[in-house]
């Protein structure tokens, strides 16, 4: 079995200088199994991310559910999924370096989905923000941080596409997610539908898990975080817009829908105007 040695954006000391990849036994970048990696992608991001873009749904049935709590305590729930996914997203990345990213991916799911599992059992908004908010993102982590990375490492050609397309899964499910949720919420209670999105989770995880093949080894790191990079006055101006940027971005998706059914009185807008807002972020993603 040979080994080479590849050497990724060299000027740059920020990003991988080195890592090796198995000629023998690994398929080729472009290739039609780096293309099914890109859809194993799409896929769990859609059920993943999609969960966070159709919480405005939820948020409707908890101010029903929990009269007396204000609005802004509830939606700390959907902050901390997306949130809870970018700040344990540093731990993730860690652990889909020193370990099998498929395994990374499978754990996540699992614990993702009985997050949402035993938030169906939850009787107070405190609970939900735990189970639904903390827990649900930190393991969502080890699902978003493989699907998103993964398609760079397997395209070269298509890379921006094949990102394009793995991220905006995360749109098409907030669009689907939205009107089932609100179905589910309307038949069943939104209990039934925790539950439902929670098994959809795992069965999505262990369905497609196994795409999720690191191309390359990146030696490991002896620093979690490399403080270094504040040093690099282009990383500094992109984390600090990607701090505003965040900070607003899901505003809409969660005060939204509920907003258009108690202000202006739009019964069953709630589903719309979240399909609304994931449709118009498809392109832009």
């Amino acid at each position: 079995m040979s080994e080479r040695s590849l050497t990724i954006n060299e000027s740059d000391k920020y990003v991988f200088e080195k890592a090796v990849i198995t000629e023998d036994n690994v398929p080729a970048q472009d290739s039609l199994h780096a293309w099914i990696v890109v859809f194993g992608s799409f896929l769990l991001l859609m059920v993943t991310v999609g969960t966070t873009n159709s919480f405005g749904v939820y948020l409707q049935e908890y101010q029903t559910e929990f009269p007396s709590t204000p609005k802004s305590t509830l939606t700390w729930i959907g902050s901390l999924q997306f949130g809870g996914m970018c700040f344990f997203g540093v731990l993730a990345g860690v652990l889909v370096e020193r370990f099998d990213s498929r395994l990374v991916v499978f754990g996540g799911s699992i614990g993702a989905g009985a997050a949402l599992l035993i938030s169906s059992a939850c009787t107070s908004p405190v609970a939900l923000i735990i189970t639904q908010g903390v827990l649900f993102g930190a393991f969502g982590s080890c699902i978003l941080i493989p699907s998103i990375s993964m398609p760079s490492q397997w395209m070269e050609k298509y890379r921006a596409l094949a990102t394009g397309i793995a991220v905006a899964g995360g749109s098409i499910g907030g669009l689907w997610m939205s009107f089932a949720t609100r179905a589910m919420n309307m038949q069943l209670g939104y209990h039934w539908s925790l539950r439902i999105n929670g098994f959809m989770v795992i069965v999505a995880g262990c369905a497609f898990s196994p795409l999720m093949r690191k191309r390359v080894v990146v030696p490991k790191r002896d620093k979690i975080i490399d403080f270094g990079a504040l040093t690099n006055a282009k990383f500094v101006l992109l984390f600090v817009s990607s701090l505003f940027a965040a900070g607003g971005y899901y505003a809409p998706y969660y005060y939204m829908p509920p907003y258009v059914e108690t202000v202006l009185q739009r019964d069953g807008w709630s589903a719309s105007i979240s399909s609304i807002l994931n449709a118009g972020s498809i392109v832009g993603r």
